[in-house]
């Protein structure tokens, strides 16, 4: 089955990839946020951990990649998506952790478009269980649809759920527009 229900091990898996993560980047300045639709409880998903790890200096990003290099991990450019650079395992290195838990990993500048689609998608997910419940029954749709076939489940997601996606993140912005013009109240 292409889609899993949804477990909190996903939780403990990204907390798991994170501090290994971590060990080869002392010393610099970043984040890393788990994205994606095992970082929304309550969301079955593909059993893939996303991860952003994100920058604000661009001089910061040469020694996250070598960081990340050291630890087995190669540098494979943006794959058509700006703002974003794709790191996979290498497989010359051996980690227990790294190796065992299937992740995509991606390095983003903290201004990146596709950070912000990455962290406004998942937070309104979280937030609104109507539309994480839609975009679950889109996905085992798609699914049905492709067979199980996780390349043209890939092709299909890639078409349909784009306009999904690009409404809930507008969404997510005019929640947090209208939260900033709130006026605060004294007491």
């Amino acid at each position: 089955m292409l889609l899993k229900k949804y477990t909190s091990d996903w939780i403990e898996n990204f907390i798991d990839l994170k501090n290994e993560i971590d060990k080869s980047l002392i010393g610099l300045k970043y984040r890393i946020e788990h994205v994606g639709s095992t970082s929304v409880p309550g969301l079955d998903s593909k059993n893939i951990i996303d991860i952003d790890i994100i920058y604000e200096s661009e001089s910061e990003f040469n020694k996250i990649k070598a960081g990340l290099i050291e630890i087995g991990y190669y540098h494979n450019g943006n794959q058509g998506i700006e703002q974003r650079e794709v790191f996979k395992r290498i497989g010359k290195t051996s980690d227990p952790t790294l190796d065992k838990i299937s992740h995509h990993l991606y390095v983003c500048p903290s201004e990146s478009k596709a950070l912000e689609r990455h962290l406004l998608s998942r937070d309104y997910l979280r937030k609104n269980d109507w539309a994480r419940l839609e975009y679950q029954e889109m996905k085992y749709e798609l699914a049905d649809k492709a067979a199980q076939d996780k390349k043209r489940y890939a092709e299909l997601k890639e078409l349909k759920v784009n306009d999904f996606i690009d409404s809930i993140i507008e969404k997510e912005r005019e929640d947090l527009y209208k939260n900033l013009e709130q006026p605060i109240l004294q007491t």
